[in-house]
């Protein structure tokens, strides 16, 4: 497919139109002004840098606990396949 110059050159003036007209809106609904960093909306979660390093921790009877229900649901599996006769 070829596209002729005049087309690119009409896409890039219609993208700049939109940008224009997105700031303007943005304007209209920021308090504290015209800029698009105003206008952008509030992030949402934990504040970046807020939970670097940390990890948390889990007790030993917290993982034996997990352990012991992995193995009941896989002895549950093996004796429901054993039988129904299935390999």
């Amino acid at each position: 497919m070829i596209v002729a110059f005049e087309s690119i050159k009409r896409a890039g003036e219609i993208l700049k139109e939109i940008e224009a007209l997105q700031a303007e809106l943005a304007g209209l609904f920021s308090s504290k002004g015209s800029t698009a960093a105003a206008a952008a909306p509030k992030r949402r979660g934990r504040p970046p840098g807020s939970g670097v390093g940390k990890r948390r921790k889990m007790s030993a009877e917290g993982r034996a606990r997990i352990a012991a229900a992995a193995k009941a649901r896989w002895a549950k599996f093996h004796a429901d396949k054993a039988k129904s006769g299935k390999k």
